[in-house]
């Protein structure tokens, strides 16, 4: 065989096996690419995304679209030749496989995790939202969660109501512990609290919770500091003088936060807050109002435009990384709270384009 056909063979047989082993050998990264979007003033398998009830709503029009992250499983293995695509691709970003599945958490967890705060996205969203108009929010203190082999399994559940310790009546988480950790260890306290089951209905049906229970309990003690403890959470609950369902499954995380308060806040006032137009965004949101920062910010910017978004209303702290890459024909507006948001979203409706809050390269 000629030298110059058996070097070609060998180069062609080496390319082909550095192919292989591309295709073959896993890598320890992971994918993440735009998701979804979905208006929150629209529909979504065939019902409204945002639901109210027991209170007078207005027409909206145009879009708020949170926007969402899509990622590859957490047992998916990429290969070579994958990762090498995603790093010379333009609109995907390669991680460490770690980054998004860390080690001491199995993916049972992380999906419980996620879903936890997604669904505390919804009620801070909520809270800010009516906040935002001025009406009024209830609170009362709950069980948040109970400890694995503590005095209380078996007897509190996560979403009881604790209406008093010992007598004294519960106004803030802090007073649980503070009444507690009065006892000695084996020693009795007695809570009177509204079973779950009874304060979610009472609260669904807008009355009054009834079905008050005594559960006494025998402290255990604390194994850093000997206190007396009963293995609760305490946290807040919150109540709603009308109903507001959000109706979106198969969505985790907390950063649809500030778009539904917008989406409630639209609902709930006879101004249109986009004016017809089309915004996006994303954002985590405290009950006050604050718009906190979110992860993969690129690729929902690319997904918000890809679907026909003009402006994207981005929180502060994003700012710096979602201006490095804007996709043509979207303006980044930045955002620190609902009310800068509500703010923007009037010179939008009134074409007062010049005079956003822009986001600038850091």
């Amino acid at each position: 065989m000629p030298r110059r056909t058996a070097t070609m063979l060998a180069s062609l047989l080496t390319l082909i096996a550095l192919i292989c082993a591309g295709v073959l050998i896993p890598v320890p990264y992971s994918e993440m690419s735009p998701g979804p979007t979905y208006n929150t003033l629209g529909e979504h398998g065939g019902e409204p995304v945002l639901q109210i009830s027991g209170r007078k709503t207005y027409p909206t029009s145009g879009h708020l679209n949170m926007t969402t992250v899509r990622v590859t499983g957490s047992q998916y293995r990429m290969n070579l030749v994958e990762a090498i695509a995603g790093w010379l691709g333009h609109d995907n970003l390669v991680v460490p496989h770690s980054t998004l599945y860390p080690d001491d958490k199995t993916p049972d967890q992380l999906n419980q995790e996620t879903a936890e705060e997604f669904s505390q996205s919804q009620e801070s969203a909520k809270v800010a939202a009516l906040k935002q108009l001025d009406i009024p929010v209830g609170t009362r203190v709950v069980v948040a969660s109970v400890v694995k082999g503590s005095p209380a399994e078996g007897k509190l559940h996560a979403g009881d109501v604790i209406k008093s310790v010992d007598g004294t009546e519960i106004k803030q988480p802090g007073d649980v512990a503070k009444l507690v950790t009065g006892h000695k260890p084996g020693e009795k306290v007695s809570f009177v609290i509204v079973p779950a089951k009874e304060a979610a209905a009472a609260e669904k049906e807008k009355r009054e919770p009834k079905g008050e229970q005594t559960v006494t309990l025998t402290t255990g003690e604390a194994t850093d500091d000997k206190r007396a403890i009963v293995g609760i959470q305490a946290g807040t609950d919150h109540t709603f003088p009308f109903t507001i369902d959000i109706k979106l499954t198969d969505v985790g995380g907390p950063s649809a936060g500030l778009m539904f308060a917008l989406g409630i806040v639209d609902k709930l006032t006879p101004d249109d807050l986009t004016g017809g137009k089309f915004v996006a965004g994303t954002g985590t949101i405290d009950e006050n109002g604050k718009v906190g920062p979110i992860g993969g910010i690129e690729m929902k910017t690319v997904g918000a435009r890809s679907k026909g978004a003009r402006y994207f209303l981005t929180p502060k702290a994003n700012c710096a990384a979602a201006a490095k890459d804007v996709p043509s024909g979207l303006t980044l507006v930045k955002v620190d709270t609902i009310g800068d948001a509500m703010k923007s979203l009037e010179k939008i409706r009134k074409g007062d384009a010049a005079g956003l809050p822009q986001c600038a390269r850091g």
